[in-house]
């Protein structure tokens, strides 16, 4: 778990996904939709990236992915963000977390 806090350290948005996810596909143009540029990690395309899948689901990501996190904090899936979304919730997130200004 300690792998995934230094990979959400000092970043305003972190999307760990698939390649081949069309689930995280959506919640990434989402958040980029903003004006954002999230950190993408891709698990399927990186060495440790079978170990961070390990570690979200430790931390209670279920799917592993897409999994989001805002101002690091653990935003949720596809379904959590979405519901932001839906409810207008999500914008100001992003101006909190200081990845979109607007």
């Amino acid at each position: 778990m300690d792998m995934v806090r230094r990979l959400v350290a000092d970043r305003p948005v972190v999307v760990f996904s698939r390649s081949t996810c069309c689930m995280s596909h959506s919640i990434k143009t989402l958040i980029s939709s903003f004006g954002a540029n999230p950190t993408v990690y891709e698990l399927d395309q990186i060495p440790n990236g079978k170990q961070i899948e390990k570690a979200l689901v430790q931390l209670g990501c279920q799917p592993s992915v897409p999994a989001v996190f805002i101002g690091q904090e653990f935003v949720g899936g596809d379904k959590q963000v979405m519901s932001l979304q839906v409810k207008n919730e999500l914008a100001p997130l992003l101006r909190k977390a200081g990845a979109i200004w607007i």
